[in-house]
């Protein structure tokens, strides 16, 4: 009688292949088969984890020179060499230094608002916001420069009141192109006050805003205290203001490089909107308020 293939009826499903071993089984890595790799844990502050060869607990409070020092739940501690030799959550791991800590993004920019969340730069805006001179631009950026990039909002900085009417002009301000400007020493009856009359009455005026503050330099607009003085020197009829304040803060005085440092270390002074005056800080918000006003 002819053989079935697979073996009597009796073992059918009971004959099969069995590979176990079709193999090398002592080719390289054999003994690793099976086995799970450890997991690398950074010991960053506050992480629990277990020694593995005696069962002693804590969470990681300092990493020094190779070294983790641990404390447990009674408040006890141990130093322990970096590398393995640990569990996490039951599974064997590598504990490694931790990498380089990112600084905290503070949730107020330095004008004092409510940080934007980080967002790829916007397009500039068709408006834009004048200052009079490097200083008071480079003041305006650090404190209203996240405020300014978070607008769209670009800053240019005019040579002089003198050069206003030109620009103005050439601009040609008109609804989406609105032009803001921020003027030194506007005071009534001056020069400034003058031409910023007669600018926002031409074409266009109603679409130009100009303010300024009553102080004789930028400079002033930062609080003394943080410059050690109780006040601004009153310097005398005659004498070069900047000069005579970089005298008075016995700071060299002669050349445009001295005057560029003394500002510089009166700009390094400023941490934010409250070391600025508020004859400054209101005119700067109007503007940046006119600027991006919807159409």
């Amino acid at each position: 009688m002819a053989r079935r293939r697979g073996g009597p009826a009796g073992y059918r499903g009971l004959v099969h292949d069995d590979n176990r071993y079709s193999g090398d089984v002592l080719a390289p890595g054999w003994r690793d088969r099976g086995v799970v790799a450890p997991i690398t844990v950074p010991a960053e502050p506050g992480l629990v984890i277990e020694r593995s060869d005696d069962g002693w607990c804590g969470a990681v409070i300092r990493v020094e020179a190779g070294n983790v020092q641990l404390e447990d739940r009674r408040g006890a501690t141990r130093v322990f060499p970096l590398g393995g030799g640990y569990l996490y959550e039951g599974r064997k791991a590598v504990l490694t230094a931790p990498g380089p800590s990112r600084p905290s993004v503070p949730a107020r920019t330095a004008s004092g608002s409510v940080r934007a969340p980080e967002s790829r730069a916007r397009v500039a805006r068709g408006s834009r916001i004048f200052v009079e001179g490097r200083h008071d631009a480079e003041l305006v950026e650090k404190v209203w420069g996240d405020d300014l990039r978070a607008e769209g909002v670009v800053v240019e900085y005019l040579g002089g009141i003198d050069d206003l009417p030109a620009i103005i002009r050439e601009w040609g301000p008109e609804p989406g192109r609105r032009i803001g400007v921020l003027v030194d020493h506007l005071v009534p009856g001056s020069k400034e006050s003058r031409i910023a009359e007669e600018t926002m009455r031409g074409r266009g005026g109603e679409h130009v805003l100009i303010v300024g503050h009553p102080y004789v330099d930028v400079w002033q607009a930062v609080k003394p205290e943080r410059l050690g003085m109780r006040a601004w020197p009153t310097i005398p009829r005659g004498t070069d203001w900047k000069t005579g304040i970089m005298t008075h803060l016995g700071l060299p005085t002669g050349t445009q490089a001295d005057t560029a440092r003394a500002w510089q270390a009166i700009l390094g002074r400023v941490r934010n909107y409250l070391d600025l005056e508020p004859e400054l800080l209101g005119r700067v918000e109007q503007l940046i308020d006119f600027v991006t006003a919807p159409v």
